[in-house]
């Protein structure tokens, strides 16, 4: 009897709380509730031939979990769906997802023009690594169309963004830059983590890959690790598959199927954070300690109009900035209880990162400057606590730094 398992009913019809739960269940012959979590390295074949076709690629079937899994390709399959995209292929993290759609996609002599305002690892791999390779690299104000329009009068391989981005929630208007990647024969890769795939779709707005660290809000609940990439089926099985199993940045099963039971309740989680996130945001802005506040569901962030055609609603990020510079920073986080000092982001529970000193520490303080992340800044992901009590903290921790 074959363990391998079988599609049962799917239908991208379905409202997304139901897609969370029932698209692509791959049910085995058990017929268990839970995705099976198939924990093995390898598979057998019924013979020599079998193998052999199996290689050859006439026949389908499991060869190696680095090639595929059962449990793995259920989340793929999930993301995908949930997505609107035609293929996913996951990864060990978010930055080998970052660093597999680009390294996939470049070679020596190439161009890749991004938003200069990035995660602190995706920047030190577009300034660092890829030079090293001889792929030219442009960074450019993201939130400045003529800069987009110059940028890409030229010849480019591949345009990456993050949108709303980290740590300052920068908006960028996807449809748009994807008009002027496309014109200059590139793609357009989308880093989505901070707007999660319930709060924002690039590929309907015009982008070609969209990428996730799936450590953040698909977990949720800071247990694992994980990375995705969404596409064209051509793109993902042509481009990045071959690189991905040849370089070996592959998901464990186990972490593929925490992940499934994360974006069970995702939606649920997304939507409480964004309404806590709200009244934390909208608290903050008055209290005396706090010079000012970023948060996208905002009337005064910058681009809130834009914000609103692209996204369902503002997000589970805050960015604020206390007197007192990096001083006043630390005496704020340090008279935290209920929210964690963490980098991590998505969390059930709050969090919140200096980034000056951590997230983005090898980024230069004159790029820093530029990008809005002063010594004062904090960056808070809000959890799926009572937002009184949040507010309540953050009111007592933001005077902290007013005796500094």
């Amino acid at each position: 009897m074959s363990q391998f398992p079988k599609q049962t009913k799917t239908d991208s019809a379905w409202r997304l709380a139901t897609q969370l739960l029932h698209n692509a269940p791959n049910r085995t012959v058990h017929g268990e509730t839970s995705e099976a979590l198939f924990m093995t390295s390898g598979y057998v074949y019924d013979s020599a031939e079998q193998a052999a076709a199996t290689f050859e690629g006439t026949i389908e079937h499991y060869q190696y979990s680095r090639y595929g899994n059962p449990t793995v390709d259920t989340l793929q399959e999930r993301l995908a769906l949930l997505e609107g995209a035609e293929a996913c292929l996951t990864m060990s993290s978010g930055m080998g997802a970052v660093s597999c759609a680009l390294l996939s996609h470049v070679k020596s002599g190439d161009r890749v023009v991004a938003a200069k305002a990035l995660f602190g690892s995706t920047h030190w791999l577009l300034t660092h690594l890829l030079p090293s390779y001889g792929v030219e690299t442009v960074l450019i104000d993201g939130l400045d169309e003529a800069a987009w329009k110059d940028a890409l009068s030229f010849p480019t391989k591949a345009v990456l963004i993050e949108t709303p981005s980290n740590p300052m929630l920068d908006v960028l208007d996807i449809r748009k830059i994807s008009e002027y990647a496309h014109k200059a024969g590139a793609i357009l890769m989308v880093d989505n983590v901070f707007a999660t795939p319930v709060g924002q779709r690039p590929l309907a707005l015009g982008a070609d890959v969209v990428i996730y660290s799936c450590t953040k809000h698909l977990d949720g609940q800071g247990r694992t690790l994980g990375g995705a990439v969404l596409g064209s089926h051509q793109w993902i099985t042509e481009t990045l598959q071959p690189f991905v199993r040849n370089t070996g940045n592959s998901l464990s099963p186990f972490n593929a199927w925490v992940l499934l039971k994360g974006l069970e309740t995702l939606d649920l989680r997304a939507r409480t954070m964004a309404q806590n996130a709200a009244s934390v945001a909208d608290a903050l802005a008055e209290m005396p300690g706090v010079k000012n506040v970023r948060y996208i569901g905002r009337a005064d962030h910058p681009q809130r109009e834009l914000a609103k055609k692209q996204m369902r609603d503002g997000g589970s990020l805050i960015a604020f900035e206390v007197v007192n510079g990096q001083k006043g920073a630390f005496a704020c986080m340090n008279a935290f209880s209920i929210i964690a000092i963490s980098n991590n982001l998505g969390d059930a529970r709050s969090l919140a990162t200096h980034p000056a000193t951590t997230t983005h520490k090898k980024i230069s303080a004159e790029e820093r400057a530029e990008l809005g992340i002063s010594d004062g800044v904090i960056r808070l992901s809000i959890g799926l606590e009572d937002p009184q009590d949040l507010i309540e903290e953050l009111k007592q921790a933001t005077d902290a730094a007013l005796k500094i």
